[in-house]
């Protein structure tokens, strides 16, 4: 086995041959760091990569690693961080010309929390501008290539984030989910990725979309290194996934409007994937919601109007720099009353309440992550009903996750660029991460 294979292998495996002193944090980072350097997407994937930082982090890792001084169990791990996370010293341009040349002076919490666990920051990845598409392409900056064909697109907005765990330059990395920025690009790139609840992981020194929809995950190789990641990211010990099964589990199937207009390939393989999670023990339950029903129509109101409300003054003071169709979508908020705005509000509330009682006797709900399967990026880019069509389908299942403020992970299937999607209980993430691990066992 050579070095290069560590580029394959998942962050906790990493990690635990790090402690066992199978492997050199300062060898890992090099591998990575050549790796990354050395492909032919590097420029597509990476919008800046912290050579001289990950060296040091990595080199600080060993000597803890000698001493027996780890002090999480992905110290020494390397990852990525979407270019939306302060970085100290290092611009963070939010895949957006409004923000060029902008560099913090501190580190996002998070990245901190993370620092100070031990992991390694190999450097910044390609995102949708100001993160406010599901689809993944930015001309402003780069688009990044989807693993199983470069003229698809990767999912967005952590669009780099995926695609540099997918293509083995990068063991984890973290991304940002707001309406389902973390579960799509990880869903078209067959890895996993898992959203948090609104208001768990600090979105300080973080670039917002919509704070009160924005939320924090990692996107990584296995529901274990999920788990470990939030658990870096928070600074709290990992859930406890062992004994984990499916066997007596309640699982609610959501079968509203994220049934609709499915495209074949990802239909299939959601109905493989129920088949294995029944042949698991699970008890699959069909399940109709009123509550998201009356909240569906309410994002109409909710997300562009606040996103315009915080980059309104930004973009108008240079809106030629902005890709035309995210442009639009900023705008769209200006249209939105404040009456309009707070009534939404109100009735979003009532329907996350109604949301919680009905399904809290279920120990998750699913649907399939995607409705569609990533779309060709050049017919994007020449066909601008084509683009709005997608990205409205690309976002409406992962939706129903931001809209009910949950905890949602997407798993793949073994059916390329398909992902299923299961939601849990808001705060509820340890709970989740187990009948998620049990459930990537039985779809693996």
């Amino acid at each position: 086995m050579g070095d290069r294979d560590w580029l394959n292998w998942r962050a906790s495996d990493l990690g635990a041959a790090i402690g066992q002193g199978a492997i050199d944090p300062v060898g890992l980072t090099r591998v990575y760091l050549d790796a990354i350097d050395g492909h032919d997407y590097r420029d597509r994937i990476y919008a800046r990569v912290t050579h001289d930082r990950a060296l040091a982090e990595a080199a600080a890792a060993a000597k803890r690693a000698q001493n027996g001084t780890r002090r999480h169990a992905l110290d020494g791990v390397p990852v990525s961080w979407k270019d939306l996370f302060d970085s100290a010293g290092v611009a963070t341009e939010a895949g957006s010309a409004l923000l060029k040349g902008h560099i913090p002076q501190a580190d996002a919490r998070v990245l901190a929390n993370a620092t100070q666990a031990g992991l390694v920051c190999l450097g910044k990845t390609h995102m949708s501008e100001l993160a406010f598409s599901g689809i993944g392409i930015n001309p402003v900056t780069a688009t990044p290539p989807n693993v199983n064909d470069p003229a698809l697109a990767p999912g967005g907005s952590s669009s780099g984030a995926a695609t540099s765990v997918a293509f083995g330059l990068a063991a984890a990395a973290i991304g940002s989910d707001t309406g389902g920025s973390v579960r799509i690009p990880a869903a078209w790139n067959d890895i996993v990725g898992f959203k948090t609840t609104s208001g768990r992981i600090s979105l300080d020194g973080v670039q917002p979309l919509c704070k009160r929809f924005d939320t924090i995950g990692p996107l990584c190789r296995s529901v274990l290194d999920a788990t470990l990641l939030l658990s870096a990211l928070e600074g709290r010990p990992a859930a406890d996934l062992r004994g984990a099964h499916l066997r007596g589990l309640r699982i609610a199937v959501l079968e509203t409007e994220v049934m609709q207009d499915m495209r074949p390939e990802p239909l299939a393989a959601f109905e493989s994937a129920r088949a294995r999670l029944v042949d698991a023990g699970a008890e699959l339950v069909p399940v109709r919601s009123a509550a998201l029903e009356r909240a569906a129509p309410l994002s109409a109101f909710l997300y562009s109007s606040e996103a315009y409300g915080l980059w309104g003054d930004v973009i108008e003071a240079n809106p030629d720099v902005m890709f035309p169709q995210i442009l639009e979508r900023f705008r769209a908020g200006a249209k939105v009353s404040a009456p309009t705005y707070i009534a939404a509000w109100e009735k979003l509330y009532a329907a996350r309440a109604e949301w919680n009682v009905q399904m809290g006797g279920f120990d998750a709900v699913i649907c399939p992550t995607a409705p569609i399967l990533p779309p060709d990026v050049a017919r994007m880019l020449t066909d601008a009903d084509y683009y709005v069509t997608e990205n409205l389908l690309a976002l409406r299942n992962t939706r129903v996750g931001n809209m009910m403020d949950l905890p949602a992970v997407t798993l793949p299937t073994g059916h390329k660029s398909c992902g299923i999607m299961l939601m849990g209980k808001p705060m509820q993430e340890e709970a989740l991460a187990r009948v998620a691990v049990a459930a990537e066992a039985a779809l693996s």
